[in-house]
């Protein structure tokens, strides 16, 4: 019993503190790797003295100061075999000594810290993306791997690299300045922004989502607005909540795709609905409005629609069309295009799809397929739906998804055939 009660103790300090803990020890150590060996060091003292000592008054700090004092201690005995390693030491010695204190408002900084240095412009996007995971969301090897289709080695590497990369580049631990700002916050928010999407709807697999994936970039957007209230940040944050509003209603009980007309909007989170839109009301008032704050848009006149055939069509086109000034896409495009088919006629919708499928841009992606089925089921023209829910089917990876297809493609065989 009472070792089941410290392992909870050490289990909670490990999911309350330990990102916070090793983003801190990065800073002062200047190294991933030394840093995440004193994590895991300062959490073999914590499992060994808090039993007998109790749980000190402030967690992180304890463990910010052993796993110091740890990674110190094998640098000064690496030093003593290695003269190569002395003077490193000696400098990383000193500034970890200097910087000992551990303020409140540095838990968070730090943090900020790491995240703007997982995103670096010396990094590959894809490097970027699985730092984060890494470092920042505390994913492990095998779940990023998962997440994005990898062999568990061959992503290994990617971080190993770099890591490397980081050091030989000398990249700073820190927040960039601020005329260097723009260029860094937009892959930070792109990084968060691709965590978000992978967690909201996986790529492949059994699962629609992956509740890790998305409340972890939540958690980050937050601590990106709550240090640094860029618009595009609360756009980005507000995009993210008001999608997050809606998981309960996406899936029925038995793990099967629920459309957004078809969803039960009594389990919407109106809770995450009302922050969504206070920031997006924030970050149209600065006037420096973006992608990420127009989509945010689109999704509050969504959620703001108490029946699905309240929903604002016109509103939402209009929004596309600014959207696709700012950020022109060939996914802008097809959910304009879904916009138009709603808005005005299926047969407005269908043409502009079929013209973005003609451009071949979006020919392998599976939701323009089955949105051009979903335009051509509301004209009447069953048996053309059939083989563009057919062709859907075809390019799917994602379970769920591929389920909701097959059902709708039995349901049109019937209705088309003779």
């Amino acid at each position: 019993m009472i070792a089941a009660a410290r392992n909870g103790v050490i289990e909670e300090a490990w999911r309350v503190h330990s990102r916070r803990v090793l983003a801190t020890l990065i800073r002062l150590l200047r190294d991933f790797d030394l840093a995440e060996e004193a994590l895991h060091d300062a959490f073999l003292a914590a499992a060994d003295r808090w039993p007998t000592d109790g749980v000190p008054a402030s967690p992180y700090a304890w463990l910010v100061s052993a796993g110091r004092f740890r990674a110190i201690d094998k640098l000064r005995r690496r030093a003593r075999f290695d003269a190569a390693e002395a003077e490193l030491t000696r400098q990383i010695e000193e500034e970890a000594e200097a910087q000992a204190g551990v303020e409140p408002d540095e838990i968070a900084d730090d943090q900020l810290r790491m995240i703007f240095t997982c995103c670096h412009p010396v990094l590959s996007p894809e490097a970027q993306v699985a730092l984060t995971l890494r470092t920042v969301c505390g994913l492990s090897t095998e779940e990023i791997a998962r997440a994005f289709l990898m062999r568990p080695p061959a992503l290994a590497q990617r971080i190993v690299r770099a890591k490397a990369r980081i050091r030989s580049a000398n990249v700073p631990y820190e927040v960039p300045a601020h005329s260097d700002l723009p260029g860094r916050l937009d892959a930070v928010l792109k990084v968060i922004y691709l965590v978000f999407n992978e967690g909201y709807s996986a790529h492949s697999g059994e699962s629609l989502t992956r509740v890790d994936l998305s409340d972890e970039a939540i958690r980050v957007a937050r601590l990106l607005v709550s240090l640094l209230p860029d618009a595009e940040a609360m756009g980005l944050l507000a995009l993210m909540l008001l999608h997050e509003s809606r998981r309960a209603a996406r899936t029925s009980a038995a793990g099967e795709v629920v459309l957004l007309a078809d969803q039960d909007r009594g389990l919407w989170r109106r809770e995450l609905i009302a922050e969504g839109g206070d920031l997006v009301e924030r970050a149209f008032a600065t006037r420096q409005i973006g992608p990420y704050t127009l989509q945010a848009a689109i999704a509050l006149v969504h959620a703001q629609a108490e029946r699905a055939e309240d929903t604002d069509w016109g509103q939402i086109v209009a929004l596309y069309d600014v959207l696709r000034r700012a950020a022109p896409s060939a996914v802008v495009d097809l959910n304009r295009a879904v916009a138009v088919g709603m808005a005005q006629s299926p047969g407005d919708g269908l043409a502009l799809i079929d013209a973005l499928l003609e451009d071949g841009t979006l020919a392998d992606y599976h939701l323009a397929h089955a949105a051009r089925a979903d335009m051509l089921v509301r004209m009447g023209r069953e048996r053309e739906a059939l083989g563009s829910f057919e062709r859907a089917l075809a390019l799917c990876q994602q379970g769920p998804e591929r389920r909701f297809l097959e059902h709708r493609i039995a349901d049109l065989g019937g209705m088309a055939s003779p």
